[in-house]
């Protein structure tokens, strides 16, 4: 138990420092690591297949809502692992939905741990639809403009990823090319207005680390730092796996509030997730966030054993 004490504090240290990302949020990134980092691409001893949708902030009128889907899987033969993923973001006016392509190599340091390089590209769609949008001044017209505009761009990732049976700890940085969504001038109020929108690069960092009570019962402690801009905040959690068929897990983000998470394995390969958060202080005006995720396995059929437990 001293080694899980030590741990928390190392986290809780890191999460004190970090402290915000234009990307959609996901709670259970755990399940799925793929969400925010290509060098998790065929990491599993599976074929993985993850879907989840989330449903944030309910009680505010264009709050943001992401569906996501996913499926990697391991080439071992040549240490290389491929993935596919599609996303569809929707957050008042703004609808983004993009399509990726990644690959990893997964190169054995020790009998035990592993390190992974990947990358994924993809086409990323904007459009806006601004007749959603309610003005306060009714004669103001302005960003009529933008209504129904809409743009397909090249969006270009990369991460690491090292891994043993009991830790991680990984970065990726997203939108490495800076895909401009809008460049261009209008004629605004009377004068001409340039008007322009990059995507910025993202960076996350993750670091985890498994504990084995006994058969039955296992911790895992997570923490992951986003930032964007040189702004960062931190996301802290705590996981239990009780007898391989639950998980029960609660998490603190930085500058928000907290949620917790649970995930049902019903089968070795097959398991159901949901999670549930809600923001302190002000935060908690714009309501309660509601995440479910499916994940499904395929495995070779000489393989009966569990998925590697560091993962949720």
């Amino acid at each position: 138990m001293k080694r899980i004490y030590l741990f928390l504090m190392l986290l809780i240290v890191i999460y004190l420092k970090g402290f915000s990302q234009q990307d959609p949020q996901y709670n259970m990134y755990l399940f799925n690591q793929l969400v925010i980092n290509p060098a998790y691409t065929g990491t599993r001893d599976a074929m993985a297949i993850v879907a989840s949708l989330r449903n944030q902030w309910v009680s505010f009128p264009g709050a943001p809502q992401t569906a996501y889907v996913s499926l990697h899987a391991p080439i071992k033969k040549y240490r290389l692992g491929y993935g596919i993923a599609a996303m569809n973001d929707r957050i008042g006016a703004r609808t983004t939905s993009a399509a990726y392509g990644s690959i990893s190599y997964i190169l054995p340091i020790t009998s035990k741990w592993k390190l992974s390089f990947g990358t994924r590209a993809g086409a990323m769609n904007y459009q806006f639809n601004l007749n959603k949008t309610e003005y306060k001044d009714g004669n103001d017209n302005s960003f009529i403009l933008l209504n129904n505009y809409q743009k397909t761009v090249l969006d270009i990732d990369a991460g690491i990823y090292i891994y043993t049976r009991s830790f991680y700890v990984g970065w990726s940085v997203t939108h490495l090319n800076q895909a401009r969504i809008i460049q261009d001038n209008w004629q605004l109020s009377g004068s001409m207005q340039s008007i322009m929108h990059t995507l910025s690069p993202h960076n996350f960092f993750t670091i985890g680390k498994s504990f084995f009570i006994n058969d039955n019962f296992l911790i895992n402690v997570n923490y992951m730092q986003q930032g964007v801009r040189k702004i960062y905040k931190g996301d802290l959690s705590l996981n239990t796996r009780i007898k391989n068929r639950l998980w029960l897990g609660v998490f603190l983000r930085g500058g928000y509030g907290g949620g917790f998470l649970t995930q049902i394995i019903v089968t070795s390969q097959f398991k159901i997730g949901y999670s549930y958060d809600r923001g302190g202080n002000t935060s908690k005006l714009l309501g309660p966030t509601h995440e479910i995720m499916v994940g499904w396995d395929i495995r070779p059929k000489n393989n009966t054993a569990v998925i590697n437990p560091r993962f949720l």
